[in-house]
């Protein structure tokens, strides 16, 4: 059901809304939101937070960047795009592959691989101080005396780079849309 024609103004002014959504959620996680609270609350309470924050932000993120591809795709049939179009296509549908993949694989893993080093650290009277480079030494000494914990860390560490991988990855496509579009402003 390709469009070739021209959208409204309604239209344009929600695909221009909802990248904008994206992308500023995108930046606020990315580079403000998590460091502040690393820096400024406790490990547990950090991570308490996180389990509860990113489900909601990747879910947010599926979203926007499902009703993006769904925009774009209306008004740019296949059959009449030129390589730019392509691309931004193409950089779309990763931005939803990427979201999808936190959505469904990569935030659950880390959430419980997460919620068991925060039993094993609670039992140890660990997780109260603000970022590990305070206290490495008992995390040291607890991922050499208890192996399931140092296999819980070594799949939490796994996962969460791949989940912020591919988050930058989602990243870059949607900006580098944005900035397409910007220079386009009248073509979306």
């Amino acid at each position: 059901m390709a469009t070739e024609g021209e959208p409204t103004d309604v239209v344009k002014v929600l695909h221009l809304l909802v990248m904008a959504f994206g992308w500023g959620m995108q930046v606020w996680m990315s580079f403000i939101a998590g460091f502040v609270m690393f820096f400024k609350v406790t490990l547990h309470t950090f991570g308490i937070v996180q389990t509860k924050l990113i489900p909601v932000y990747f879910y947010c993120l599926l979203g926007s960047n499902i009703v993006s591809l769904a925009i774009y795709a209306v008004y740019h049939p296949r059959e009449l795009m030129n390589w730019h179009e392509s691309t931004q296509m193409a950089l779309f549908f990763v931005a939803v592959i990427i979201a999808g993949l936190n959505v469904q694989w990569f935030t659950p893993a880390v959430t419980k691989h997460f919620m068991v080093m925060w039993e094993v650290e609670q039992e140890h009277g660990l997780g109260g101080e603000i970022a590990y480079s305070t206290n490495k030494e008992p995390y040291i000494k607890l991922r050499e005396k208890d192996p399931k914990y140092k296999a819980h860390r070594k799949s939490f560490f796994l996962y969460h780079g791949l989940s912020v991988l591919s988050n930058f990855i989602g990243f870059g496509c949607i900006t580098v849309n944005l900035i397409y579009l910007a220079l386009n402003l009248s073509l979306i």
